[in-house]
């Protein structure tokens, strides 16, 4: 059977140097090779934690977000919630276990690329590979996608300006760089005294955004991950990109072709150019707007009444307090952005 790396060495020999994008996308979601159609997911057990595995308090807070949001659009039916990269649909269960009020009219469409992920879906809701198409009246949440949509590297340097990285194979077989045209260029871009700087840049992601926000009829889109929330904080990196693999920091982007996940910040920047959102905020803000310290307060009440017995509500009381500590961390999940568009 063929390996992800001789099929892209294949396309290279075909086609010339392949853009970074091509090269990640391959890298991530080539139905049978790549990183997500084998062993990668989200979770202990898996390559990284998101927000949703942390425990149920996540999932808690989504629904009481949902239900508030149902109510203000006046109850409709269907209810139509989008969980845009949804892995194994880890939030969909957590959301669901919530008991939310507007479950009888929630319409709870799961979207994943991969196949191997969609198969572990729960019963009881729709499981998509791409966007549906239809307008909606509800929301379109999107919880750590936009960092893993394929992006470019963009390469500046005095002398010549901006440039594009690609992928070609070198004399020893090994992928490697090459810079190549781009037809990416901003005025703005001020590299202060460096003579040269990486940069992310993120069609991909704004044309999801912008799909996104033409499919709401009324609701809202709601994106929550790790971002650069100024203009081109990161140009004085060696590299904007990381990759992990078993809750590590992995290698370079072109080793090991699916066997680690790449990512990079999302750009605020090039989000607000297709719409400003009508909200911007740490994670750690969200939660408290939507509730998160009232659910921690009835944690710690239910633990204190119950820890003598020990019983299962008396543990889930308890984890309440854990998992807040992890999703408000200021150092880590609590330092993530939620931008809210709304409709």
């Amino acid at each position: 059977m063929s390996t992800l790396s001789s099929l892209l060495r294949d396309r290279i020999d075909e086609q010339g140097p392949l853009p970074f994008s091509t090269f990640m996308d391959l890298a991530l979601y080539h139905p049978d090779l790549g990183f997500y159609a084998t062993s990668g997911q989200a979770g202990r057990r898996g390559d990284f934690v998101t927000s949703v595995e942390v425990g149920p308090l996540f999932g808690q807070v989504m629904a009481d977000y949902l239900d508030r949001l149902w109510t203000e659009l006046g109850r409709p039916a269907p209810f139509t919630i989008v969980d845009a990269g949804a892995g194994p649909g880890t939030l969909a269960r957590t959301i669901r276990a919530a008991g939310p009020a507007c479950a009888e009219a929630l319409d709870y469409v799961a979207v994943e690329r991969s196949a191997h992920q969609r198969s572990q879906h729960p019963d009881g809701i729709r499981s998509l590979p791409d966007l549906p198409t239809a307008p909606i009246v509800g929301a379109i949440v999107a919880n750590e996608l936009l960092d893993n949509l394929a992006f470019e590297i963009v390469h500046w340097d005095i002398e010549v300006g901006f440039r594009q990285v690609a992928v070609m194979v070198d004399s020893a077989g090994e992928f490697a760089e090459v810079l190549t045209p781009t037809e990416f260029n901003d005025p703005a871009f001020d590299p202060g005294e460096a003579r040269s700087a990486r940069l992310v840049w993120q069609p991909a992601a704004t044309r999801w955004l912008q799909t996104a926000l033409d499919l709401v009829e009324r609701g809202r889109v709601l994106v929550l991950d790790y971002t650069n929330r100024s203009v081109y904080a990161d140009h004085r990196a060696a590299s904007p990109i990381r990759t992990y693999r078993d809750h590590r920091s992995g290698s370079g982007p072109l080793d090991r072709p699916g066997e680690q996940d790449i990512t990079a910040d999302v750009q605020v920047r090039d989000l607000i150019a297709v719409e400003p959102p009508a909200l911007i905020a740490t994670q750690a803000d969200w939660l408290r707007a939507n509730g998160i310290d009232d659910l921690v307060a009835e944690g710690k009440r239910v633990w204190a009444d119950r820890a003598g017995i020990g019983d299962l509500a008396a543990l889930k009381a308890r984890s309440r307090i854990g998992e807040a500590e992890a999703l408000l961390d200021p150092d880590g999940l609590g330092a993530f952005t939620v931008l809210e568009w709304r409709r």
